[in-house]
């Protein structure tokens, strides 16, 4: 369900009632875009009609819905030149720089009516009962696209990224080095490692073993680990990334085989789905926190 996961902190003390939370979303509900909007966003109903969708005690699924016009700038400049050609004749003399400007604006304000339109969503999952929210993005640009208009929504929102004593890129290397990964976690076959020096030269890693001294050898010479495949507990695949990001997320057959048991159909494999991810991240977050060195808590 979630094939990312951008992690935040929310306090311990901070709760929300479904009630509150779905009409305080409704601030920044989705709308499609109109003749002359190049975009709008808003949340949308993950399922059913709620914009919040409830998963058990406290936790809840919100979706951000990204629409936008397809217009390429290729087809506004090739539609202005077309016309500063004709202009030019007119005119007897070739279209400066403001008249073009002008004729840019004035094709695009004609295009963007008649442009098709692209949707995206961003699913996010808040657990407020263990205080983390999880972003399904596959960068920190889409994740804070989602949280400022999650902020703007809110009437009380104190999000803090996640802050641990090892940054990630320190936990990896000294994984590699060592041979040795974290309680619970084993290391798998993609790696990427990254010289810091200017060139930034790059060796990856792709199903190919990382226990041999080859690795180790790039580790010694000072490149540092950008990104790691892992597993977790037998239970999920993952790669962990410099940046604290968790991508490729994927549960294992045993994982799946339990959700598929608890649904006789669409909606209850979607609500089983749901419950398995809030349950599996809830043990999950602690023990890749546990691996970095554990949380600093900001004063």
């Amino acid at each position: 369900m979630f094939h990312n996961a951008m992690i935040y902190r929310l306090p311990p003390a901070w709760s929300i009632t479904a009630q509150a939370l779905n009409e305080q979303l409704q601030r920044q509900r989705f709308q499609p875009c109109g003749k002359m909007d190049p975009q709008t966003k808003g949340f949308v109903p993950p399922a059913g009609d709620a914009l919040a969708y409830t998963i058990g005690n406290q936790a809840f699924l919100l979706a951000l819905q990204v629409e936008a016009k397809l217009l390429p700038s290729a087809v506004i400049n090739r539609t202005a030149q077309e016309r500063a050609e004709e202009l030019a004749v007119q005119q007897g003399y070739p279209v400066g720089r403001k008249q073009m400007k002008e004729l840019r604006e004035r094709v695009r304000d004609e295009l963007l009516p008649r442009a098709f339109t692209q949707c995206r969503r961003t699913m996010l999952l808040i657990d407020a009962q263990d205080g983390w929210l999880v972003v399904d993005a596959g960068n920190a640009s889409k994740a804070e696209e989602a949280l400022e208009l999650l902020g703007k929504a809110l009437d009380n929102f104190p999000l803090e990224r996640l802050n641990t004593a090892m940054s990630p890129t320190a936990a990896m290397t000294e994984w590699l080095a060592s041979g040795e990964a974290p309680e619970g976690f084993t290391i798998d076959r993609d790696c990427e490692v990254k010289s810091p020096v200017e060139g930034k030269a790059t060796v990856r890693y792709v199903r190919h073993t990382l226990e041999g001294d080859d690795v180790r050898q790039h580790i010694a010479a000072g490149k540092l680990p950008t990104r790691l495949a892992m597993t977790w507990n037998d239970r999920m695949s993952l790669v962990l990334t410099e940046k604290q990001e968790v991508k490729r997320l994927a549960f294992l057959d045993v994982v799946k085989e339990q959700a598929e048991t608890q649904a006789e159909n669409a909606a209850e494999k979607f609500d089983a789905d749901l419950a398995i991810l809030t349950g599996e991240l809830r043990h999950f977050i602690p023990a890749l926190v546990e691996a970095l060195g554990g949380e600093v808590l900001n004063a």
